[in-house]
Order: C-alpha cells, then structure tokens, then sequence
C-alpha cells in the first residue's frame, strides 16, 4: 500500500501507553517495600511511577537513594514480577485495532520502554501481538533509561530509519523528555497518570485521549516531518 507522506515508524512506550499493567507493578512494589521495611504507598503515587526505572521508583516513592537498597529493591520487584507481570497486563482498549490501522497503513512500530524485553514480548505473545512490531527495546538493553535517549536512538538505527521519519508516543514526562532529546516528534496520550497540563511546556505534535485516536491523526499529514508546540 503506498503511505501518504506521513512518517514511516512509530515508536511506543509501553506501560500505560499500549498496556494495563497498574495491578501487577503496585503488587510488585508493595512486595519490595514490605521486604525492605518501608511503609506502603497509596495507588496514585505508584501509578505515577510507572515508566520510571526501578532506581527511580524506589527514589521517588521512599526517597532513597543508597545503591545497595536500590539493588535490593529492584531484585525483589522483579522476582515477583515474574510470578504476577505477564498474567496481569492487558492492552488498554483499542489499543490492539490501532496497532492492526497503523501496520495497514504501512507503518513500521517498534517499543521503546524501561521494562524487560523478554516481559514485554512475553504480553505480546499472550495477546497475539508480537507480528505488529519489528523492534523491541527493553530496559535491559540501555545503559541509560529516559529520560535518555539511548533507547529511542537504538530502535531507530535497528529499524534503519532517520528520527525525522519516525514519531514517539508515550504517557509520562520521561517520554516527553528523551523523545526531545533524541530530536523525534512526540506524541502523548493520557492514558496514563500524567495529566493534559504537564505536557504543555514539552515539545509535541497533539494531545491525544488514547492510542486509539493515532492512525486517524497520523493519516491526516500530508508532510513530515510537522512543526511541534509548545502551548
């Protein structure tokens, strides 16, 4: 099918911009606070963290910051995640019909999140999902998590394509950030916990509702790539 001039690729965070995974990763990190000590945090402040690295959840929800509880914390989490992830995360609605548009419409997807790639690909294959993406960049594949850019470059250069020519979508700041730093135009939904107001001072194509509304927004470009803003 031949594409109108849009961009060529499609880069998706993961966690609350494609898939439910707030059940699983609150039951996780009440498993690693517990062991460590700490006192529980409320749904919401978890709900935030999500997209985060490990080291970074565990600062921003205790505000520790010592390396060895860090390490702790993130072995603790991610042996109860192999019991409870995969089984607890779904796609959020319409997020699987919006994968089948976009690759209709010629687009090549890829994942770029700080979460495992053997896990994201282990959800996929529950769902039947693994054919929409040719590239799959895992927190265990960057030295650097975002708000670096480092797995935004790596997915671009194993899909061989110019960051002029792809878009970033995403639900949290950190997305917002490294889809900046890497010069990619940027798209977030509010899907997640980040509200409408908190992208405003970032660099962005549109705020959408979901990832539902993103092969009717991508096919109305007739250039790429668009001016961003910064309302």
């Amino acid at each position: 099918m031949e594409r109108r001039r849009g961009p060529q690729a499609v880069l998706f965070d993961f966690d609350l911009t494609l898939a439910d995974s707030t059940a699983a990763v609150g039951s996780c990190i009440a498993h690693a606070l517990g062991r460590l000590g700490f006192d529980p945090v409320p749904p919401e402040a978890v709900r935030k963290t999500i997209g985060l690295s490990l080291e970074a959840t565990l600062e921003d929800l205790t505000g520790d910051t010592d390396p060895a509880i860090q390490a702790q914390f993130k072995e603790l989490f991610i042996q109860h995640a192999d019991r409870v992830m995969v089984a607890q995360t779904d796609f959020l609605v319409g997020a699987l019909s919006a994968l089948a548009d976009l690759r209709t419409q010629g687009l090549r997807l890829a994942i770029v999140s700080t979460k495992y790639r053997y896990r994201i690909q282990a959800i996929l294959d529950r769902h039947g999902a693994r054919e929409f993406f040719e590239v799959v960049v895992g927190g265990e594949d960057t030295a650097a998590h975002k708000p670096d850019p480092e797995g935004l470059r790596q997915a671009l250069g194993a899909l061989a394509v110019n960051r002029n020519q792809a878009v970033y979508v995403g639900d949290h700041l950190v997305d917002a950030q490294a889809a900046m730093r890497a010069g990619i135009s940027f798209v977030p939904v509010l899907t997640g916990a980040t509200k409408r107001d908190e992208f405003l001072s970032l660099p962005h194509l549109s705020i959408l509702g979901s990832v539902s509304e993103l092969p009717s927004f991508l096919s109305e470009f007739e250039e790429w790539p668009p001016p961003t803003v910064c309302d």
